[in-house]
Protein backbone atom coordinates (compact mmCIF):
# COMPACT_ATOMS: atom_id res chain seq x y z
CA UNK A 1 0.00 0.00 0.00
CA UNK A 2 1.29 3.70 -0.85
CA UNK A 3 2.58 5.43 1.95
CA UNK A 4 0.10 8.50 2.76
CA UNK A 5 0.28 11.93 1.35
CA UNK A 6 1.73 14.12 3.82
CA UNK A 7 -1.42 16.21 5.54
CA UNK A 8 -2.06 19.72 5.72
CA UNK A 9 -2.02 21.22 9.08
CA UNK A 10 -3.98 24.26 10.29
CA UNK A 11 -6.13 25.57 13.32
CA UNK A 12 -9.15 23.40 14.19
CA UNK A 13 -12.63 24.19 14.93
CA UNK A 14 -12.94 22.69 18.76
CA UNK A 15 -15.80 23.04 21.45
CA UNK A 16 -17.65 24.69 18.14
CA UNK A 17 -14.73 27.89 17.70
CA UNK A 18 -12.42 28.06 15.52
CA UNK A 19 -9.19 28.21 17.08
CA UNK A 20 -6.99 31.18 15.64
CA UNK A 21 -4.14 31.02 13.83
CA UNK A 22 -0.64 30.49 15.70
CA UNK A 23 1.40 27.67 16.76
CA UNK A 24 0.83 24.33 15.11
CA UNK A 25 2.18 20.95 16.16
CA UNK A 26 4.10 19.09 13.45
CA UNK A 27 2.89 15.66 11.96
CA UNK A 28 6.27 14.45 12.48
CA UNK A 29 5.83 14.55 16.13
CA UNK A 30 2.22 13.37 15.78
CA UNK A 31 3.37 9.91 14.02
CA UNK A 32 6.04 9.63 16.69
CA UNK A 33 3.48 9.51 19.10
CA UNK A 34 1.15 7.49 17.09
CA UNK A 35 3.78 4.61 16.59
CA UNK A 36 5.07 4.84 20.06
CA UNK A 37 1.66 4.12 21.44
CA UNK A 38 0.71 0.79 23.35
CA UNK A 39 -2.91 1.62 23.59
CA UNK A 40 -5.33 2.81 21.09
CA UNK A 41 -9.26 3.17 21.65
CA UNK A 42 -11.37 2.55 18.64
CA UNK A 43 -15.04 3.89 18.35
CA UNK A 44 -17.54 2.32 15.35
CA UNK A 45 -20.61 1.67 15.18
CA UNK A 46 -22.15 -1.19 15.87
CA UNK A 47 -25.27 -2.81 13.15
CA UNK A 48 -27.85 -1.84 15.16
CA UNK A 49 -26.61 1.79 14.94
CA UNK A 50 -25.49 2.18 18.89
CA UNK A 51 -21.76 3.08 19.75
CA UNK A 52 -18.90 0.94 20.28
CA UNK A 53 -15.41 2.01 21.43
CA UNK A 54 -12.66 -0.54 23.07
CA UNK A 55 -9.25 -0.76 23.66
CA UNK A 56 -6.70 -2.41 21.22
CA UNK A 57 -3.26 -2.85 20.02
CA UNK A 58 -2.07 -1.88 16.96
CA UNK A 59 0.94 -0.16 14.98
CA UNK A 60 0.95 2.96 12.74
CA UNK A 61 2.19 1.79 9.40
CA UNK A 62 3.42 4.41 6.71
CA UNK A 63 -0.33 3.91 5.19
CA UNK A 64 -2.29 4.59 8.32
CA UNK A 65 -3.16 2.36 11.58
CA UNK A 66 -3.15 -1.50 11.74
CA UNK A 67 -5.16 -3.47 14.39
CA UNK A 68 -7.58 -6.43 14.79
CA UNK A 69 -9.68 -7.06 17.05
CA UNK A 70 -11.59 -10.47 16.39
CA UNK A 71 -14.68 -10.54 14.88
CA UNK A 72 -16.20 -7.64 16.32
CA UNK A 73 -14.39 -5.18 14.15
CA UNK A 74 -15.89 -7.08 10.99
CA UNK A 75 -19.17 -7.07 12.34
CA UNK A 76 -19.12 -3.22 12.61
CA UNK A 77 -16.82 -1.80 9.59
CA UNK A 78 -18.73 -3.31 6.78
CA UNK A 79 -21.88 -1.18 7.61
CA UNK A 80 -20.30 2.26 8.89
CA UNK A 81 -16.08 1.66 7.86
CA UNK A 82 -16.32 5.00 9.48
CA UNK A 83 -14.01 5.18 12.78
CA UNK A 84 -11.77 7.29 15.54
CA UNK A 85 -8.76 6.23 16.63
CA UNK A 86 -7.67 7.76 20.13
CA UNK A 87 -4.20 7.37 21.92
CA UNK A 88 -4.64 6.47 25.43
CA UNK A 89 -4.26 9.41 26.99
CA UNK A 90 -6.63 12.83 27.32
CA UNK A 91 -3.54 15.26 28.43
CA UNK A 92 -1.95 15.60 24.95
CA UNK A 93 -4.69 13.81 22.85
CA UNK A 94 -4.23 12.71 18.98
CA UNK A 95 -7.45 11.55 17.57
CA UNK A 96 -7.48 10.09 14.10
CA UNK A 97 -11.12 10.42 12.00
CA UNK A 98 -10.72 7.82 8.96
CA UNK A 99 -12.21 4.65 7.46
CA UNK A 100 -11.38 1.16 8.33
CA UNK A 101 -10.78 -1.09 5.22
CA UNK A 102 -10.49 -4.95 6.08
CA UNK A 103 -7.25 -6.42 4.96
CA UNK A 104 -6.41 -9.75 3.10
CA UNK A 105 -4.01 -9.38 1.06
CA UNK A 106 -0.83 -11.95 2.75
CA UNK A 107 2.11 -9.08 2.02
CA UNK A 108 0.39 -6.46 3.62
CA UNK A 109 -0.86 -8.89 6.36
CA UNK A 110 3.27 -9.71 6.98
CA UNK A 111 3.78 -6.29 7.43
CA UNK A 112 1.38 -5.27 10.25
CA UNK A 113 2.85 -8.69 11.69
CA UNK A 114 6.34 -7.80 11.38
CA UNK A 115 6.03 -4.14 13.14
CA UNK A 116 3.34 -6.17 15.61
CA UNK A 117 5.25 -9.09 17.18
CA UNK A 118 8.32 -6.83 18.48
CA UNK A 119 5.85 -3.71 19.69
CA UNK A 120 4.16 -6.49 21.74
CA UNK A 121 6.69 -9.32 22.53
CA UNK A 122 3.85 -11.44 20.70
CA UNK A 123 3.92 -14.11 18.42
CA UNK A 124 1.40 -14.06 15.39
CA UNK A 125 1.15 -14.92 12.01
CA UNK A 126 -0.49 -14.70 8.78
CA UNK A 127 -3.71 -16.49 8.31
CA UNK A 128 -6.13 -17.48 5.75
CA UNK A 129 -8.53 -15.47 8.02
CA UNK A 130 -5.92 -12.23 8.71
CA UNK A 131 -3.91 -13.30 11.29
CA UNK A 132 -3.38 -16.07 14.59
CA UNK A 133 -1.67 -15.99 17.23
CA UNK A 134 0.82 -18.98 18.14
CA UNK A 135 1.15 -18.26 21.61
CA UNK A 136 -3.08 -17.55 22.34
CA UNK A 137 -4.99 -19.15 19.70
CA UNK A 138 -5.96 -16.26 18.96
CA UNK A 139 -7.51 -15.07 15.26
CA UNK A 140 -9.48 -12.94 12.95
CA UNK A 141 -9.15 -9.87 10.79
CA UNK A 142 -6.94 -7.00 10.78
CA UNK A 143 -7.67 -3.84 9.72
CA UNK A 144 -6.21 -0.99 8.42
CA UNK A 145 -7.40 3.36 8.75
CA UNK A 146 -6.52 5.34 6.22
CA UNK A 147 -7.10 8.75 7.92
CA UNK A 148 -8.99 11.67 6.56
CA UNK A 149 -8.04 14.10 9.42
CA UNK A 150 -5.95 14.30 13.06
CA UNK A 151 -6.84 16.39 15.74
CA UNK A 152 -4.32 17.09 18.42
CA UNK A 153 -2.84 19.56 21.03
CA UNK A 154 -0.62 19.87 23.88
CA UNK A 155 -1.46 19.89 27.52
CA UNK A 156 -3.86 22.66 28.18
CA UNK A 157 -5.38 23.05 25.05
CA UNK A 158 -1.91 24.46 23.86
CA UNK A 159 -1.10 24.31 19.85
CA UNK A 160 -4.32 22.87 18.78
CA UNK A 161 -3.62 21.57 15.53
CA UNK A 162 -6.41 19.57 12.44
CA UNK A 163 -4.17 17.78 9.70
CA UNK A 164 -6.09 17.00 6.60
CA UNK A 165 -5.24 14.84 3.92
CA UNK A 166 -5.95 14.95 0.69
CA UNK A 167 -8.50 12.43 -0.82
CA UNK A 168 -6.88 9.63 -2.31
Amino acid sequence: MDALPAPVAEPPVLFGVQMPAGELLPWSGAVERLVAARTYWIATTRPDGSPHTRPVWGVWLSDGFWFSTGSLARKNVPRNPEITVHLDTGDRPLIVEGTAEEVADRTELARFVAAYNPKYDWDCAVSDDGWVSDSSGAAGPAFRVRPRRVLGWETDMRAPTRWRFPAS
